[in-house]
């Protein structure tokens, strides 16, 4: 084996490597673990000590390979007569990362190729699979324009989601969900005043919503206002919560399950009192620097929601910890690290901080459940079953024009179900918003 590695720079000198090995790595340990990939994104790029360049390729490489997994297992597992190899320690995501660059990236063919052919060899279970590695990789390339002019969009949905869709909304609005999440997602802020004059200098779009969409992808944090607090990162959907509790200056609002943050900050905006709480620290410390960034004050409490205790709220905000199978287009990761069984453990969850949620809610306070789901089990069902089990509430139906006339966003009960593929725009890519669910209730 050791000839196979003449002629050959040294692994550490070749330009671009690093960056595919931690790419291999990341979706290895995403698959293997079931952990989010921005999380372990985060950890290993400090560990690997990469320049941003590397560390931003090695991020772009993976988001790629869990959008369109299910198309590069399919394509890959088509030209391996044997399917994939056995004890071949990190061949399939070194291929999946390769697969990637070639058919979604655009990466010189010839670098995509010879980079994984190194990678196969710095480990003895993949070396004697570098041939068939090398075979695989450029009967790709050769056939490139063939493989992408015939995709599936439901190819990258698992079989348990293609299926919960297609029994919840049809066959028709599954396939548009899954062709929404193979687009890049866009980049959404929530202003603090004047959109208009923000989606100017910014080059961006006013949404319907009062969301500004912007059409560049810079760096948020060398643009325009962001160090002067005019605006954050919201996605579209994910700012209609706050927004329909009918917030007064000086309303007292508990924000359960706060962290990152976003609907607290729009609430004080609002000019609310608000109270966050959130059981992990770590985030709820970004919460505080936002807070701090924007100018806004809010109480931030360190607590499991299901059991904090205090006088009752006018109104509270439960966003509950869920599948998040609303947010694949912007994290792909989900489809492949949810399991249909982790939804029962969430639902039961979800309904114990539902319980809990209505006993912060004073008589007359307002209460909104949303998840950025789009099972039923953690939305619709979810709120049928509180509303059966818990007498002295009642839904408040959502208007159209509360959410900028979007009136395909709303159920025949006035909750608002946003969908992936809803929300069209100048192009796929400013198309679309996360898949939402929020129904507001009032405590009678």
């Amino acid at each position: 084996m050791a000839g196979s590695h003449e002629n050959r720079a040294p692994a550490d000198d070749v330009p671009g490597l690093a960056a595919r090995r931690l790419a291999a790595t990341l979706i290895d340990e995403v698959l293997r673990a079931g952990t989010a990939l921005d999380e372990t994104f985060e950890r290993m790029a400090v560990s690997a000590g990469l320049e941003p360049a590397d560390a931003g390729l090695a991020r772009a490489i993976a988001t790629v390979s869990f959008r369109r997994l299910g198309t590069i297992r399919q394509v890959v597992g088509a030209r391996l007569e044997r399917g994939s190899p056995r004890k071949s320690g990190p061949f399939e995501p070194i291929m999946v990362a390769a697969a990637a660059q070639l058919l979604f990236l655009d990466v010189p063919d010839h670098a995509a190729v010879d980079l994984a052919i190194r990678q196969l060899h710095e480990d003895a279970r993949s070396s004697r699979y570098a041939s068939l590695g090398n075979a695989v990789l450029r009967r790709l390339a050769r056939e490139r324009e063939a493989i992408l002019v015939d995709l599936d969009p439901l190819a990258d949905t698992p079989d348990w989601l293609r299926e919960s869709w297609t029994k919840t909304y049809g066959a028709d609005v599954a396939t548009a969900i899954a062709a929404a999440h193979a687009e890049e997602p866009p980049l959404d802020l929530t202003v603090k005043s004047d959109p208009d004059g923000w989606a100017a200098k910014l080059d961006g779009i006013v949404l319907p919503t009062g969301s500004v969409r912007l059409r560049g992808r810079e760096a948020v944090t060398g643009l325009p206002g962001f160090a002067e607090g005019q605006w954050w990162v919201q996605d579209a959907a994910a700012a209609l919560p706050a927004r329909l509790l009918g917030i007064e200056p000086g309303d007292r609002v508990a924000d359960l399950c706060a962290a990152p943050g976003g609907k607290t900050v729009q609430l004080a905006q609002l000019g609310a009192q608000v109270t966050a709480v959130d059981r992990s620290g770590p985030r709820l410390r970004r919460l505080r620097a936002n807070l701090d960034r924007l100018g806004l004050e809010a109480e931030i409490v360190i607590a499991d929601a299901s059991t904090f205790e205090t006088e009752p709220f006018d109104a509270v905000l439960l966003d509950a910890p869920c599948s998040a199978t609303g947010t694949i287009r912007r994290h792909p990761d989900v489809a492949w690290t949810k399991r249909p069984e982790d939804i029962a453990k969430l639902t039961a969850l979800q309904a114990r901080l539902l319980d809990q949620a209505g006993r912060l809610t004073r008589p007359g306070g307002r209460l909104i459940y949303c998840t950025c789901s789009l099972e039923p089990e953690e939305g619709e069902a979810q709120i049928e079953a509180f509303l059966a089990r818990t007498p002295g509430f009642e839904r408040v139906p959502i208007e159209p024009a509360e959410i900028g006339g979007q009136a395909e966003a709303l159920t025949p009960l006035g909750e608002l179900r946003t969908l992936p593929h809803q929300l069209a725009g100048e192009t796929p890519r400013l198309s679309g918003w996360a898949g939402f669910y929020a129904c507001r209730l009032n405590r009678v």
